[in-house]
This record gives structure tokens, sequence and C-alpha cells, in this order.
């Protein structure tokens, strides 16, 4: 989906998780492809805070995203 797609998406899935899924889940955007989003996954749970959603647009040059969930790390 284009970035503004994913966008909103994000958004009313934030909107419809319950707060166990917002406390323990990631939810982002990342590029569609594979191994773009793999890289900027690897580099997101390195320092979460220092992203925001437009940074995925920096992992990819086509316009081509997903919103996915995976479990924040226990520190």
């Amino acid at each position: 989906m284009k970035y503004n797609e994913a966008k909103q998406y994000k958004k009313e899935a934030l909107e419809k998780a319950d707060e166990s899924v917002l406390q323990n889940y990631h939810i982002v955007i990342t590029p569609a492809n594979t191994d773009d989003s793999t890289k900027y996954i690897e580099d997101f749970v390195k320092k979460p805070d220092s992203f925001t959603d437009e940074s995925c647009k920096k992992y990819t040059s086509q316009d081509d995203y997903e919103v996915v969930s995976f479990k924040k790390d226990e520190d």
C-alpha cells in the first residue's frame, strides 16, 4: 500500500488495539520489500524512540509499505 494508506491503516490499528497489545507490541510502518523491512526492523529495535512513521521512507526507494506488529523486547 502507499505510505498515506499505511499511515491511516496504522492509525486505525492503534485505535482498535487493546491496552495489552499497545504495551507489549510495536506497531510500525515498514517497507513492503522483505529485505528493506528486515533492515528497518533491525535498526528500529536498537533505538525505537528515535524512529517516526516517516523513518521507513529512508529504507526503500519504492512507495510500497505495510503495517506490522512485533513483540517488544523485555528489558
